[in-house]
């Protein structure tokens, strides 16, 4: 029988370049999808998949995210003399339990790879699942409680994936797809940002993991690879030559905002989606110009 994968990893140590002047003194993972973080996303989602561990590999200028995820007493106070129960309410269920949260320092910029491996000390010899915030999902259930189905039936290493068109495989780690379903195949190989012609598929790693502790001894003796950074996907590489890996083309629609039209676009998918703003943004937006009077949002899989 499979450990249970009880701790997850985020990587929310990067600078955000791609989104200043925003970014110079509020970290990317705080730029929020209508009214909720990015990181807030990541953290619902795994405690949705059963997490009880919630480890954050931070940087400078990060001390946000921990003050986030840590009460407020000045403004539940507030809220509370003022009658604001529904938004209280809200505060407090977004909160992880006491001793819930870690937080270590990645010191330098060096990559994932790296990232994951500043976790280790907390993780321990334990298997454990890596969200990258910037990855934003419409699923249902969400992404990683779908793989930890497939983990307690197939156990090893499990890697969400999701196509995209053929001529942008350039921008993402890239799998090749052996035998299974899609809710659990085999994994047979792995590149990272590979040329269309060179690509073994389509399908793309999309920021969900669960990874075996192995990979942590393998990360120690990464070298630099693409972009000079320590990739973990060199790491996996090695390591699937002795474990089992399997991908899980999940249900949902993943959003990539990291880069400004991913952004962009999930504020728009994530507020059609909800009661208390579908009506009155759908009108907004057919005001501009921009939906056609009969069209409605995309309805996510219930």
């Amino acid at each position: 029988m499979s450990k249970r994968v009880r701790t997850a990893v985020f990587p929310v140590a990067g600078l955000g370049t791609r989104f200043l002047p925003a970014t110079k003194a509020m970290p990317k993972e705080m730029l929020t999808v209508v009214d909720r973080p990015l990181i807030q996303y990541a953290v619902d989602e795994a405690r949705e998949a059963g997490i009880e561990h919630f480890v954050f590999v931070t940087g400078r200028n990060k001390g946000v995210i921990e003050d986030h995820f840590d009460r407020q007493y000045e403004l539940e106070h507030t809220l509370e003399m003022r009658g604001k129960v529904e938004a209280l309410q809200e505060l407090q269920k977004d909160l992880p339990s006491a001793g819930r949260t870690s937080f270590t320092r990645q010191q330098e910029p060096l990559g994932l790879g790296h990232a994951v491996w500043c976790a280790r000390e907390l993780v321990g010899d334990q298997p454990f699942a890596l969200l990258l915030p910037d990855m934003v999902f419409q699923a249902r259930p969400g992404v990683l409680k779908q793989m930890m189905s497939a983990y307690e039936e197939l156990g090893g290493n499990i890697v969400g994936v999701e196509e995209v068109d053929p001529k942008d495989v350039s921008s993402y780690g890239i799998v090749a797809r052996g035998a299974g379903p899609d809710s659990g195949f085999r994994i047979t190989g792995m590149v990272e940002k590979p040329k269309p012609a060179d690509a073994p598929s389509n399908l793309f790693i999309s920021g969900r993991y669960i990874l075996q502790p192995e990979i942590f001894a393998l990360l120690s003796e990464q070298t630099r690879g693409a972009g000079g950074e320590i990739q973990l996907t060199d790491a996996m590489q090695i390591l699937i030559r002795t474990q089992n890996f399997t991908g899980v083309k999940y249900d949902g629609k993943v959003f990539d905002c990291g880069s400004k039209l991913g952004f962009l676009t999930a504020n728009v998918a994530f507020a059609l989606e909800r009661e208390d703003l579908a009506d009155d943004f759908r009108k907004a937006i057919r005001e501009l110009g921009l939906l056609e009077p009969d069209a409605e949002p995309r309805k996510v899989p219930a």
